[in-house]
């Protein structure tokens, strides 16, 4: 039997031979927490009192909601006219403040403690350069600036590229992960937020740079994304993202299956509107599982999951009964 290390390695590979089923972020230590984002994004927990991340990005996170968020009105927005962005933003300069390898010991001690045997450790890295952008203008002003002011939004754009650039060389070389969890958000449930012509022009040379970098130094690139991607796919590919995290089965998964032929794992899947309500019960969350094994595993490089960005449903009854439908297929289909 693989150890679940073993397992999720043989799993995202092409040809590869898992001996069963991954179980969502099984196999990968996922460790958040790094002195960059303590830095750049402060401490974050529910019912936590307003405040701005160093961006100036006012982030709330009410006792009742799942997770951080940002709250950008017409008042408080960070960039109201993006043509003189370089007098109003200060990018957080993360060199001067996250090189020292005393900020970096308390985090290297938790990598300590990983057990490496079996477990990958899966660095973080939050708030991609679309997301980025949205948090400092909000949705409408970016529609409207990527149409009318392409010169300023590129300039912006390959600086916000730079900095997300800077974050992963600093995290590669204090604390050698064997994977990175990047988030960007690129799209709805139907499609993407902008048209893929807009979308290749103004972020895709941003991750050509970022993940090209990340991909020269051996470590596995991991993309979150709980979107409608079908058009980019191979786009993604070029980019050397080895596993799209939280594909959304709003996407034809079994048709992308077939064109990605192994070159780029999917991981997600299941219908968070379906398994993770107050009111879900057992039978629905077992049933929107077993779907997805038997639909989408049977052609390999899949790891059925949430298409959260990051382990956890928001409500227990979730994982329990994912994780356990998860135990009984493999133990039906592969004897384990």
């Amino acid at each position: 039997m693989l150890s679940p290390k073993q397992n999720f390695l043989e799993t995202i590979k092409r040809g590869g031979k898992p001996d069963r089923i991954v179980k969502q972020f099984e196999g990968a230590a996922f460790l958040p927490g790094d002195p960059i984002s303590l830095y750049v994004r402060g401490e974050r927990y529910a019912g936590m009192p307003p405040s701005q991340d160093l961006w100036g990005t006012h982030i709330l996170w009410p006792a009742d909601s799942p997770a951080a968020m940002p709250h950008v009105t017409e008042e408080n927005k960070v960039i109201k006219d993006v043509t003189r962005w370089r007098e109003v933003l200060t990018i957080p300069d993360v060199e001067k403040h996250c090189s020292s390898k005393e900020v970096w010991e308390p985090y290297l001690k938790r990598i300590a403690e990983v057990d490496r045997e079996n477990n990958l450790v899966m660095g973080f890295m939050p708030t991609g350069i679309f997301e980025r952008l949205h948090f400092l203008m909000g949705f409408e002003d970016m529609f409207i600036n990527f149409m009318t002011e392409e010169e300023a939004m590129m300039d912006l754009c390959n600086a916000i590229g730079d900095y997300r650039l800077a974050t992963a060389k600093l995290l590669v070389e204090h604390a050698r992960p064997d994977i990175i969890h990047s988030h960007d958000d690129w799209g709805s449930k139907q499609n993407l937020f902008i048209s893929p012509e807009l979308w290749r022009t103004f972020i895709k040379p941003q991750y050509e740079k970022v993940y090209g970098y990340i991909h020269s130094q051996g470590v596995l690139i991991e993309h979150h994304a709980d979107s409608f991607c079908e058009q980019i796919v191979e786009d993604m590919v070029e980019l050397h993202i080895d596993i799209w995290q939280g594909v959304l089965p709003q996407n034809d998964i079994v048709k992308i299956q077939k064109q990605l032929d192994g070159r780029m794992a999917l991981k997600g899947g299941i219908d968070a509107a379906i398994v993770d309500r107050a009111d879900s019960t057992e039978e629905e969350i077992r049933a929107e599982t077993r779907r997805v094994l038997e639909t989408y595993c049977p052609q390999g490089n899949f790891i059925p999951c949430i298409t959260y960005g990051g382990p956890g449903t928001i409500f227990p009854q979730g994982d329990k009964y994912i994780n356990d439908e998860i135990d009984r297929y493999n133990k039906e289909v592969y004897g384990i």
